[in-house]
């Protein structure tokens, strides 16, 4: 009930439509009814009819004009109440659609405002599960069963109404028909939610799988693990098949469960029919009429059953969806932030404490930066460096300590006012399928070709560009695969060279470049710096030997802190690293 409540949240603003397609469905279900009782009045008029022409009444005669009358009737019921229909179903669809295309956009901006760990803690296959499958399976399921179950509920109390006015003992045996299949619906569904939900839970697993092998294709092909991963897929495939199969064979065992007791309740009910009849309490057309509202009854219920498939898959979908937008969201900012005008660019962390999921990283981090300094992070892999830089950006909050910015502790400021000062290249880079100048573009709204032309000069990608077919103008794949890994990064330095930023954070930003584009960017980047405060994370100590401040991690603390050549003559943990990695270079 909670579920199809939040569901109406969606559905609220087009109660109007709503409230209008639930009159015609009204009105449909009201002549349906009506019909079986005009067309018994026709059998009991032609019967009438035949006895007295037989017994020699005088006159007898068949009299068409009062059928005529009768067939006429039927024709305007059947007339209207498929126009009813018509209209009903576009009115329905149309509110469906307009609630499906709300959720999509709570969806989606819900997105904006989750903590960057519910990205970390889900894969991104069952995301995109939620964000697709289970909402077209809610959509789906709207579309094709929201108005049969309304329609199928108004037959079944107006059949009840006119079964009760057509016979009392008969109609009590015949609703018999509602309490048996409820018993059984509710004794069968305990077991099939849960299959249900197991159901939805394997797709999310499997997209995570496709997800997986499709983004580490080249790889896999590499290692020839080919086999593996088809083991991998046809593991969460055969999962998916048997709660799939589990959850849809049993669902599928209600609907024959009730013919069969409406077969049972039609035998009773004919046979005191007959006897009535025979007694002469009612007319043959009004026991043609009560079998008729009897279907009337078991129709609906096995329309109903036939759709519990549908309608509990989709209650799974919409909890995984649910699940999804009550979340809790990303720490607010505070309600009176502070603003930071006369931005100078100096950067401390004081007695800074963070763990993820309770595990410690960062421990008693603390270093003064001053305005404009370059500052590189150096340290074995998982030292704790990149969570230095995700605790600056504010993706995660501190535990304990600060992190301040001119003076002021970051989580004064508001995370857009805060970010505004970063430009940012990460070691995996991130396009969108666009022209080049777009992808670039993206770094400055409204930039102009100028502006874009002179970003690219300036990161020594702009004779790249010039050389493809349609230069800037060339339109990247998905997976902007169209261009090397290397000149995919020399255009994320260029966006980040127009964003014009006033921190600027530099994570193994050349791990993807070769040593001649390396110099060359080294050359732009050292331009880029001046002036600006700047966090470099490197393993490649040479593109570090400039920096005014390298501070050496290792497990969440700094364990040396100096410029290359004071470390270099303490002879310690980073003059190890440094002459291991000259060493390689030299072999």
């Amino acid at each position: 009930m909670k579920t199809f409540k939040k569901m109406w949240s969606f559905l609220k603003p087009y109660r109007v439509k709503i409230v209008t397609a639930m009159g015609l469905l009204v009105l449909a279900a009201v002549l349906t009814a009506a019909a079986p009782y005009i067309e018994g009045l026709m059998t009991s008029q032609l019967q009438r009819d035949v006895q007295d022409m037989n017994a020699g009444v005088a006159g007898a005669h068949i009299q068409i004009d009062v059928i005529l009358k009768i067939i006429a009737i039927l024709f305007v019921i059947y007339l209207v109440n498929t126009s009813s229909r018509i209209a009903l179903q576009y009115l329905i669809s149309d509110s469906i659609q307009a609630a499906i295309y709300d959720m999509r956009m709570a969806v989606k901006e819900k997105m904006t405002t989750l903590p960057i760990r519910y990205f970390d803690q889900h894969s991104a296959g069952d995301l995109m599960s939620r964000m697709s499958t289970d909402m077209e399976a809610i959509s789906g399921a709207l579309q094709q069963s929201f108005s049969q179950v309304m329609m199928s509920l108004l037959n079944i109390v107006f059949a009840v109404i006119m079964m009760f006015i057509l016979d009392t003992k008969m109609a009590l045996v015949g609703i018999t028909i509602i309490p048996l299949s409820i018993i059984l619906y509710r004794f069968i569904t305990k077991r099939t939610q849960k299959l249900f939900n197991l159901q939805q839970e394997s797709l999310g697993q499997l997209n995570s799988v496709i997800q997986e092998k499709f983004t580490g294709f080249n790889e896999i092909k590499l290692y020839n693990y080919q086999e593996n991963a088809i083991e991998d897929f046809s593991v969460a495939n055969n999962t998916l098949c048997e709660n799939g199969f589990k959850a849809n064979f049993t669902a599928g065992l209600i609907s024959p469960a009730v013919s069969m007791i409406t077969y049972i309740v039609i035998a009773i009910v004919v046979f005191m029919g007959v006897i009535n009849v025979m007694e002469g309490v009612i007319v043959v057309g009004a026991l043609q009429a009560f079998i008729r509202y009897i279907w009337q009854v078991n129709q609906p219920l096995v329309q109903i059953t036939n759709l519990s498939g549908t309608i509990q898959s989709s209650i799974a979908a919409m909890n995984r969806i649910f699940d999804y937008l009550e979340e809790p969201d990303d720490v607010y900012d505070v309600v009176e932030p502070t603003d930071i005008t006369n931005y100078k660019g100096a950067v401390s962390f004081k007695d800074v404490n963070f763990g993820y999921n309770e595990v410690p990283v960062i421990q008693d981090f603390s270093v003064d930066i001053k305005p404009g300094e370059m500052v590189a992070i150096v340290g074995p892999t998982g030292a704790g460096k990149t969570t230095i830089i995700n605790l600056l950006m504010r993706f995660y909050d501190v535990n304990s300590g600060a992190i301040l910015i001119d003076g002021v502790d970051i989580r004064n400021i508001r995370r857009d006012d805060l970010r505004s000062l970063f430009g940012m290249v990460l070691q995996d880079t991130w396009l969108f399928s666009g022209m080049i100048k777009e992808n670039i573009a993206y770094g400055k709204q409204g930039a102009s070709d100028e502006e874009i032309i002179n970003a690219a000069k300036r990161t020594n990608v702009h004779h790249f560009i010039t050389t493809l077919p349609d230069g800037y103008d060339m339109v990247l794949n998905e997976e902007s695969s169209n261009i090397s890994n290397g000149e995919k990064q020399l255009i994320t330095i260029a966006r980040a060279l127009l964003s014009d930023p006033s921190i600027l954070i530099l994570d193994e930003a050349t791990s993807s470049v070769d040593t001649r584009l390396d110099a060359m960017i080294q050359e732009a980047m050292a331009t880029l710096m001046k002036g600006r405060t700047s966090f470099v994370i490197a393993h490649r100590l040479s593109t570090i030997r400039n920096a005014d401040k390298i501070l050496v991690m290792r497990d969440g603390n700094i364990i040396e802190m100096g410029n290359h050549d004071d470390l270099m003559d303490q002879n310690g943990f980073y003059a190890d690293l440094y002459n291991s990695q000259f060493e390689d270079y030299e072999d």
